[in-house]
């Protein structure tokens, strides 16, 4: 009888660049997790804001089934019926005309950012070439995402890394009035900076940002990946906002676990992606789109995306309860079920101090950094979890306070 594999498994076999807890989840259904000891978790953490239907959602279950006995995989040299349903349906409920298929939201952004250089190398010239984005910003993990996202400490020791890229300030549009120009391509920004530390956008720095790329003739890009399909109570954020992009990428919750990317933009910009000039091995692969298409179908319903502003208050509504108790938080902030507490100056840099101890408590929470706790949990999650995930955070609270 072979021996279930144990997290010492992970430094025996495994490139140590992540550093997971102890624990393996083994099962999970709606927002619960269980261990391979049988022990029960509450999700706030949504595989980092994938999860957007919980875990095994009936609807997913059912569409991966289905597809699994009729067609697995097939190269771009063909199309497929899965595919062409997710991209119509993607069109028709967005700004976009045309959509692009991918395995990962770091290439969702990898392929906007070459068709942003792309497209002005088309109209304008190989000049054109300059990518505004902004400090704290994260776009995935390749050394091109990497390069146009804010934080030095993910392209550190990987150099050279790709010139013509300069970081404004998020939420200040005089910032990047300093640096955009008419040789600048795109300006790339997340309408709300998950890893940065959960912050939303001001309404009108993203307006502001549309003016000034019409004025340079560059593109808007938004990084959706981590704020889009429900996450902020519209199918995507910059519905909230109502300021439209050129380009948006998209990946995470779109699969509902399922991995899956998207580049969605505009029949004024998909023609410079003619034949030939990119592509990706699993990109529209069946079985990831039909699951895709079942996930967004469920979640763009009024009901569900409804309950996500009504979520949204009640967690709220609950951290700030804690933080009346113990005084362990700066603020409270986020869109939807993307939600952020920064840690207060007593307790600087702690926020992953609380993970461990959650666990411990039967909570699977999340950071952004080293001040942020931050939450992602399904879209559905029951108003029940809501309060017993919330009770087992304030005990993992209360315990940090009494060993401070």
């Amino acid at each position: 009888m072979s021996q279930s594999p144990t997290r010492d498994d992970f430094d025996r076999y495994m490139v140590p660049n992540y550093s997971p807890q102890r624990t393996i989840p083994v099962r999970g259904e709606g927002s619960r997790l269980w261990d391979q000891d049988g022990r029960e978790y509450i999700d706030f953490a949504g595989g980092i804001a994938v999860n957007a239907l919980g875990h095994c959602h009936p609807a997913l279950v059912s569409a991966l089934k289905a597809q699994a006995d009729t067609l697995w995989h097939l190269s771009n040299v063909y199309t497929n019926e899965p595919a062409l349903a997710l991209a119509k349906s993607l069109v028709e409920r967005t700004f976009a005309d045309k959509a692009y298929f991918c395995s990962s939201g770091g290439e969702a952004n990898e392929a906007a950012f070459k068709l942003a250089r792309r497209w002005a190398y088309d109209n304008v010239g190989a000049h054109k070439d300059k990518i505004v984005s902004f400090r704290q910003s994260f776009h995935g993990r390749t050394l091109f995402t990497v390069s146009v996202g804010g934080q030095p400490k993910y392209s550190e020791g990987f150099g050279p890394i790709p010139g013509r890229i300069e970081h404004a300030v998020y939420n200040d549009l005089d910032s990047v009035r300093a640096l955009i120009d008419d040789e600048t391509c795109a300006v790339v920004v997340e309408p709300m900076q998950g890893e940065g530390g959960v912050v939303p956008a001001d309404p009108d720095f993203l307006s502001g940002l549309r003016m000034l790329c019409d004025e340079h003739q560059a593109l808007l890009v938004f990084d959706e990946v981590q704020s889009g399909v429900g996450r902020s109570g519209h199918l995507y954020a910059y519905m909230h906002y109502g300021v439209t992009p050129d380009i948006l990428t998209s990946a995470k919750a779109l699969g509902g676990g399922f991995p899956v990317g998207a580049m969605l933009t505009t029949d004024r910009v998909a023609p410079s992606l003619a034949v030939g000039t990119h592509g990706s091995t699993y990109g529209g692969n069946p079985l990831a789109c039909a699951v895709a298409l079942a996930a967004v179908e469920t979640i763009d319903t009024a009901e569900v995306l409804e309950g996500v502003m009504h979520r949204h208050a009640l967690f709220k509504e609950h951290l700030e309860a804690i933080n009346r108790e113990y005084g362990i938080f700066k603020e409270v902030r986020g869109l939807g079920l993307l939600l952020g507490a920064e840690m207060a100056p007593a307790y600087e840099g702690r926020a992953k101090e609380i993970l461990p101890l959650a666990m411990e408590e039967g909570l699977m929470a999340l950071v952004a950094g080293p001040n942020v706790l931050r939450m992602a949990p399904s879209l559905v999650i029951s108003e029940a979890e809501v309060r017993e995930g919330m009770a087992r955070l304030e005990r993992a609270v209360a315990r940090l306070v009494q060993d401070a």
